[in-house]
């Protein structure tokens, strides 16, 4: 393979781009700001002479720093990563464009123009008969509009036997898990509705609003794709993602999406998982994608699926799905297959060479308090080390041979952790293991002790899969 790639990211992505690039034979430049000075993704390269292939710029989403870094250095692709700018499609349509273009790593521009859009994306997806959340597929400006689609999806749920009904408001620009508002009752409405539009127009340019059934008592899943510029459409089975802060933050995760050891289940789980995945593929297949992509879904106590959006990006957890799939005996990696596809290379294996094997864990550790509303904890990190096991692996920026600051300009995650396992109880055993053999130390500018999530992380092992 042949190429040299800007990484315009941080952290622990970061370094598994530059692994990935390592592994294809691919040079690569990294970036970073004068917070993350001390981060590991900085550190392991060069940041002055002749062999320079780390910057510093003023702002990971000022792209013209990132493009100015990469004509300098002779870059001629960029990956985005996962957050800032990689499901901005003017980003991407500017780099794959502009007068020296770079390719851009990951689906072209126009399906993150048209899957980037939930509006649109739930549109499609109602076109195909993928079923979607009950609810508006266009935004909504005008408030006595609105709160008559509000009045009748309140009502709608009151004849369905839903005790407590309630919607969702959420700004249609928004994302991530911002700019939502939950509405019990339709007094409420307008309050909520005028106080979510100005926010709307404040944090993204546009008020416009979505409004939908909430779903209550559900299961959080994804569908991993992986596709290429030739047709090819491969998927990489199932994960769970209920577990979350919050703020909507995911904290664990596991593969596949359900499993009859952890629950009871209305539905049949496996007849369940096919439907989702046959439902993922149609909706790539109909938007000609790819690259690497992520489907979401939310699925009720009685097995009912609903589309929540697409990623158009590699995902925190993508190596959870990894960990389960083996190819010619050998587990993927699913970041090297995205750069291989985003340079123009086929898939070049089919759906049937992918055999699905026992179950896998991801644990996101993070500096916070669960205590305190998942409270973001910042202070110098003194001790940090992980258990070394063949069932394990860890992603990090945090260097463990020094002290590091916690840099005040970021969340405080601290590592991914994944495990795997035979069965999804082996690998709850061994997720419970490799949380007692962690240690991380650390103290706050008022010399107390560091916090972690760590326990919160153990004491939710038992609800993985379950409703």
């Amino acid at each position: 393979m042949e190429g040299k790639v800007l990484i315009a990211n941080r952290g622990e992505i970061a370094i598994r781009i530059m692994n990935a690039c390592k592994d294809l034979d691919l040079d690569y430049v990294v970036v970073y700001t004068e917070a993350d000075k001390d981060s590991e993704h900085v550190r392991r390269n060069i940041t002055s002479g002749p062999e320079q292939n780390a910057w510093r710029i003023t702002s990971y989403t000022e792209p013209n720093d990132i493009f100015a870094v990469a004509d300098h250095s002779g870059c001629t692709a960029i990956h985005p990563g996962y957050g800032f700018f990689s499901e901005d499609f003017r980003f991407a349509r500017r780099a794959t464009i502009r007068d020296r273009p770079l390719t851009f790593i990951g689906p072209n521009w126009e399906v993150i123009r048209d899957l980037g859009d939930k509006i649109n994306t739930k549109r499609i997806a109602n076109k195909l008969g993928i079923p979607t959340i009950p609810g508006t597929d266009a935004p909504i400006y005008n408030e006595m509009e609105a709160e008559e689609i509000a009045a009748g999806l309140l009502d709608d749920q009151r004849q369905n036997g839903i005790d407590n009904p309630s919607i969702l408001v959420k700004a249609a620009a928004g994302g991530g898990g911002m700019g939502i508002e939950e509405v019990t009752e339709i007094e409420q409405f307008r309050r909520i509705y005028r106080q979510l539009q100005n926010y709307a127009k404040r944090q993204f340019g546009d008020g416009g609003v979505l409004i939908e059934q909430c779903l209550r008592d559900y299961n959080h899943l994804e569908v991993q794709l992986v596709c290429s510029k030739f047709g090819e459409r491969i998927h990489f089975s199932s994960r769970n993602c209920t577990i979350q802060s919050t703020g909507r933050q995911k904290r664990v995760e596991a593969a596949p999406g359900f499993h009859d050891s952890c629950f009871e289940y209305d539905f049949d789980e496996k007849k369940l998982l096919d439907q989702i995945v046959k439902y993922s593929l149609k909706l790539a297949d109909y938007v000609k994608y790819d690259n690497v992509g992520t489907w979401e879904w939310i699925i009720s106590r009685s097995g009912q699926p609903y589309l929540l959006e697409v990623n158009t990006r590699i995902q925190v957890e993508n190596d959870i799905s990894a960990r389960i799939s083996y190819i010619g005996g050998e587990q993927p990696n699913l970041i090297r297959e995205q750069i291989r596809l985003g340079l123009g290379n086929r898939i070049g294996y089919k759906q049937n060479a992918v055999k699905f094997k026992g179950a896998a864990i991801e644990l996101r550790i993070v500096a916070e308090d669960t205590r305190r509303g998942f409270a973001p904890w910042i202070g110098t990190i003194t001790e940090f080390k992980f258990p070394d096991h063949p069932w394990s692996v860890v992603y990090s920026h945090v260097p463990s041979d020094r002290p590091y600051p916690i840099p005040s300009d970021f969340d405080p995650n601290l590592a991914l952790a994944l495990v795997w396992g035979d069965s999804m109880d082996d690998a709850k055993l061994k997720a419970a293991r490799f949380i007692d053999e962690t240690v991380i130390r650390g103290k706050d500018s008022h010399n107390k002790p560091i916090i972690t999530n760590l326990d919160y992380l153990k004491n939710n092992l038992d609800r993985l899969l379950a409703f």
